[in-house]
């Protein structure tokens, strides 16, 4: 398979506190690799310093390779046009805008480099999720919280990414729109698309992950194969035991 991202000895500091020591992270094509650990562990933190979206008071260090070339100095714009793609944990959608409209705002940029096929995406992203066609004409901000995360990845995969990164899908969510989300993203290795998926919800993110990496403050504590990690004892005694007590 080959290699879309690759992150080796990855830094990360807020002023004199370093919030993320040394992570190295892989993610093949077509593969979901998954982030998983505690709240405040550095999940975010690094998905931001992938994407070059620190804010002015974080600086990082280390090397992020996309697709081969080193992203040193590349601004998110940059990362953009060269196939990444995050969808934030706050979605960030245009709310009085309708659905149809958000999602052809996914795909400016592609219009913008003069891309004569910029929409072909919407084809696809209407199989993926239903209920967005449904609602194409309706205003964003009237969606259900679910309905909300679905537009956010559609309008992502509108810019036909190489590589999608999901910052906490399922925050917030009911537990039955969660199992909903889960599926969905599930489902996005139809399209082909490499995902890394930041999740606090260990047990849903196992299940539909190829490869998994668990962050405990800031240090990448343990990683393999999701099922493997979804049968480690430390795994399930610090994370799905609390899930399945949760439950």
């Amino acid at each position: 398979m080959s290699l879309i991202l690759e992150v080796k000895d990855l830094h990360v500091r807020y002023g004199k506190v370093e919030a993320v020591h040394g992570v190295n992270l892989k993610v093949e094509a077509g593969k979901i690799v998954t982030v998983i650990g505690p709240n405040g562990a550095g999940k975010s933190t690094m998905l931001n310093a992938v994407m070059g979206a620190l804010p002015v008071s974080g600086s990082s260090s280390g090397s992020v390779r996309f697709l081969g070339h080193d992203m040193s100095g590349i601004p998110v714009e940059g990362r953009v046009a060269r196939g990444m793609c995050l969808v934030p944990e706050k979605r960030e959608l245009f709310a009085t805008m309708t659905v149809e409209d958000n999602l052809l705002l996914g795909a400016f940029r592609r219009k913008r480099a003069g891309e004569r096929n910029y929409l072909d995406q919407m084809d696809v992203v209407y199989d993926l999720f239903p209920r967005l066609k449904e609602r194409a004409k309706q205003e964003a901000g009237t969606l259900s919280g679910g309905e909300r995360q679905m537009l956010a990845v559609g309008r992502a995969l509108m810019a036909k990414p190489q590589l999608l990164m999901l910052d906490e899908p399922s925050l917030g969510l009911a537990p039955l729109i969660v199992k909903e989300i889960f599926h969905i993203i599930h489902n996005l290795r139809q399209t082909g698309v490499a995902t890394l998926l930041i999740e606090q919800n260990a047990r849903a993110a196992l299940q539909v992950a190829d490869y998994g990496y668990v962050i405990e403050t800031g240090d990448m504590a343990m990683e393999g194969e999701a099922s493997a990690l979804a049968s480690n004892p430390k795994v399930i005694e610090t994370y799905l035991g609390l899930a399945k007590k949760a439950a």
